[in-house]
């Protein structure tokens, strides 16, 4: 198949790679002046079957799925995607890997085919991460769901269909729950940011990269399971949630974080740091494959 990359930023370039990986032809586009020798030095895939284009219309004409990664602004995809909705084939999904903005918002540019424009967000990196967040619009058919679906599928990944539209959609909205707290607690004086990245990375972020939250508590539970878990633990963990923090993002608070990140990394090449997680990354993730049930 034929795919089209749109923007070829962090998130597009790794796109980039693993559509390659995957066997598929790929022409990417981006407007801005040096965009191909940037993607050409960032895919790690061969890149025989790889070809750009500044042309936006040019490079959608005869895909087969399309894969948006433009800036969260807006007004700039009612631009994008107004040309995508005119050049790109009828039956062809539009997938927008915002984080942020709701596919309702970005159909409203699409007058002709709104029916196939959704939300693919993925995990940076994509070509790693296996997490795509698919989430229809108000107009988005049954069908092109479940392209995009079974698109994911056969790309290795772990595509998840969100049933409301919402601000940071699922996984982000996760995260920034676990954010706001530890904001609060460097806020508070309560913990370093070194001690509250040990308390996750070394504590139930070990076991967060095997189960969810909820599988999680029901095997803490023993014989009784979930049940036992929120009939005994329920109630203080419900004191425990009216304790939460609501800090703001003031310049003294996020002084403290800067600061804090850059004792944590005491000197550390931030490379050779990246290289280090995503080895590890690779392991887990071909750990998890040869298992039954993660």
């Amino acid at each position: 198949m034929k795919v089209a990359v749109v923007g070829t930023g962090v998130i597009g370039a790794s796109w980039t790679t693993l559509f390659l990986e995957y066997g598929h032809e790929v022409v990417a586009t981006d407007p801005a002046p040096g965009a191909e020798a940037r993607l050409r030095a960032a895919v790690t895939a061969p890149q025989e079957r790889l070809s750009f284009t500044p042309d936006l219309a040019e490079a959608v004409a005869d895909a087969g799925f399309v894969q948006e990664n433009g800036p969260e602004r807006p007004e700039l995809k009612d631009e994008v995607f107004a040309v995508l909705d005119s050049a790109a084939p009828p039956g062809t999904v539009l997938a927008s890997s915002s984080s942020g903005l709701l596919p309702s918002r970005i159909q409203q540019a699409c007058a002709a085919h709104p029916e196939r424009v959704l939300v693919g967000h993925p995990f940076n990196p994509p070509h790693l991460i296996p997490l795509v967040e698919v989430v229809p619009g108000e107009r988005t058919a049954e069908g092109a769901v479940e392209e995009a679906m079974a698109f994911y599928r056969t790309l290795g990944r772990h595509p998840i269909r969100l049933r409301q539209e919402l601000p940071g959609h699922v996984a982000n909205r996760l995260q920034a729950a676990l954010w706001r707290e530890a904001y609060s607690l460097v806020e508070r004086g309560a913990a370093s940011v070194a001690d509250i990245d040990a308390a996750i990375a070394h504590g139930p972020g070990l076991r967060w990269a095997l189960l969810g939250p909820f599988l999680n508590q029901h095997l803490s539970g023993g014989p009784g399971g979930i049940a036992h878990v929120l009939e005994h633990l329920g109630p203080p963990m419900e004191e425990w949630w009216a304790d939460l923090g609501a800090p703001r993002l003031t310049p003294e608070l996020t002084r403290a974080i800067t600061e804090g990140v850059a004792d944590e990394l005491a000197g550390t090449p931030e490379a050779d740091l990246i290289a280090a997680r995503d080895t590890l990354l690779n392991l887990l993730l071909d750990a998890k494959k040869r298992t039954d049930h993660l």
